[in-house]
């Protein structure tokens, strides 16, 4: 019986061990403080040493050197799978709105490997993060040629339960000069940024007993005061493949190191929450609120029942001040959608698309000044997958929904939760068009954005679509509006958000083009650099 279907037919033992795991649940759900650092790792001495300079390499091809940068130019780094402020957003203006035929220049473009990650950029290094040939790879790439700093590997053993990528989830992020991994297989590393040396490495998987959970492990580390800060999912007892259904369950349900921080200089635990949910597929996100600063982690692995929610944390010493479930009742399903914090008015939004038909959707709380939060409103016609939602100006823009043919664009009033509008973004795709038989007309396919990413930035929305359509897009209360559109590709599981940097635009093409040539899985930069005033 192949993996799928075992997994899934373990719905039918769910009330047979139901009570067993809610009783652990019961004793052990609430978060306590882990304890000391059981192995930690032994740091390396990273002496001054030069800088590689970068070189060009096989795997690259470059096209044509960008545009100079307007005199007026806004840029920014984007040194974190959300961009600079952990929301989907970026500063940088005037970037080029109205495009030639074919869409934006071609910069550079890099084969990869598998995996769905996005890059990381600080000044002249940009790193992507992806698996080839049993190994996971981590490279340093100058933005604006593509040509490689050094490239650092280690081997993993990774088989995707479901037939997706063997490759990472969790994107690289950037700190201190620190660059920090964690790999499909639970492997966190950390290497000096400008030589790509290893400072420290960490299996947190035998260290702390982390489940493989349904697609490996899959949030990416938040970087913040000198700490890592990890959605580790670990647990007491591990829990493997091979364990009958009932005994997995019973150790998916023992508590572990569900959060922690670690020192981004020596890699040493500094302070653990145990709990006994698990590792989701969001990112850690930090806020101020009330003039505090506090990390909010949307926590929830594989478990039966399933279990999981959001985490208050305060990072300097990892006291909770609060924890509000939030999961769908599916032994299946996966959270996500990173938290959607709203500091100004301390509110955080989180979501989930699970079950399918039925989805548990999304809700709205609000922090007192005790940190502990009341539901504002909630709502299942926002229920958000992997792609996150942008808060703008009192309203929310996402899409919603788990499957591609019924995901649609939605604006939702942040304070209420009523839904100003939803649209389906499609369209004919001449690009496709296929010519007609015995002198009838030809035929073009209807695409659309499906589950995209959206990045607000320069005033409008980029929008990359599931396919490899770039759109900028006007999205206010009034309705949602195209305003540009090109096919940069034709291929699946383009799944990542898109990076923004000194005027450059960075996409992962995640598999095989489908229509329009024979290229691989690859990241291409874009010349977007606009004209200033």
């Amino acid at each position: 019986m192949g993996l799928h279907t075992r997994y899934h037919g373990m719905r039918m033992k769910v009330l047979s061990i139901v009570l067993f795991v809610c009783a652990v649940a019961g004793v052990a759900g609430a978060a306590e403080p882990f304890g000391e650092d059981p192995s930690p790792p032994k740091a390396a001495e990273l002496s001054e040493v030069s800088a590689p300079e970068a070189s060009a390499f096989d795997r690259l091809t470059f096209h044509a050197a960008p545009k100079m940068l307007a005199k007026d130019a806004v840029t920014s780094d984007w040194p974190a799978v959300l961009g600079p402020k952990d929301d989907a957003t970026s500063p940088e203006t005037p970037l080029l709105h109205t495009w030639p035929e074919g869409g934006p220049a071609k910069v550079w473009e890099v084969r990869k490997g598998d995996g769905y990650t996005s890059p990381a950029i600080s000044g002249e290094h940009l790193v992507i993060f992806h698996a080839e040939e049993g190994k996971e790879v981590i490279e340093c790439l100058h933005p604006e040629t593509g040509k490689r700093y050094w490239v650092h590997e280690y081997p993993i053993s990774y088989k995707d339960r479901f037939g997706y990528a063997n490759g990472p989830r969790g994107s690289p992020a950037i700190a201190d000069g620190r660059v920090v991994t964690i790999g499909v297989t639970c492997m966190m590393t950390c290497l000096d940024l400008k030589t790509g040396r290893v400072a420290w490495q960490r299996d947190l998987r035998k260290e702390f007993l982390v489940p493989q959970d349904f697609f490996g492990h899959g949030g990416s580390a938040l970087l913040m005061d000198g700490m890592a800060i990890v959605n580790v999912g670990g647990k007491a007892e591990m829990a493997l493949d091979t364990d009958d259904m009932e005994d997995r369950a019973k150790k998916l349900a023992t508590p572990g190191l569900c959060v922690g921080a670690f020192d981004l200089k020596t890699g040493k635990l500094l302070w653990g929450v145990k709990d006994s949910w698990g590792a989701s597929y969001a990112t850690p996100v930090a806020a101020t609120m009330h003039g505090k600063k506090k990390v909010f982690v949307f926590t929830g692995g594989e478990s039966n029942p399933a279990t999981g929610g959001l985490l208050c944390i305060d990072p300097k010493d990892g006291t909770v001040h609060d924890r509000v479930p939030w999961r769908a009742d599916d032994y299946t399903s996966a959270t996500a959608s990173s938290p959607v914090v709203i500091p100004e008015k301390n509110r955080v939004f989180i979501s989930t698309a699970y079950p399918k038909g039925r989805p548990l959707g999304g809700v709205m709380l609000e922090f007192d000044e005790n940190f502990k939060a009341k539901e504002v409103w909630k709502s299942v016609r926002l229920a958000t997958h992997w792609m996150n939602p942008v808060y703008l100006d009192g309203y929310l823009y996402a899409i919603d929904g788990e499957l591609q043919q019924s995901s649609k664009l939605v604006c939702v009033n942040a304070d209420t939760g009523e839904e100003k509008w939803r649209e389906d973004v499609i369209w004919e795709e001449t690009a496709l068009a296929r010519p007609g038989r015995g002198g009838r007309p030809g035929s073009a396919p209807v695409l659309g954005i499906q589950r995209a990413s959206l990045l607000r930035v320069d005033g409008k929305f980029l929008v990359l679509s599931e396919l490899g359509s770039l759109l900028w897009m006007d999205l206010s209360p009034s309705g949602a509006k195209v305003e540009a559109r090109v096919p940069l590709f034709f291929a699946p599981h383009t799944w990542c958000l898109p990076a923004v940097s000194k005027g450059l635009l960075y996409v992962m093409q995640n598999d095989d083009e489908k229509e329009l040539g024979s290229s691989g899985p690859r990241i291409l930069c874009y010349d977007l650099r606009g004209v200033g005033k």
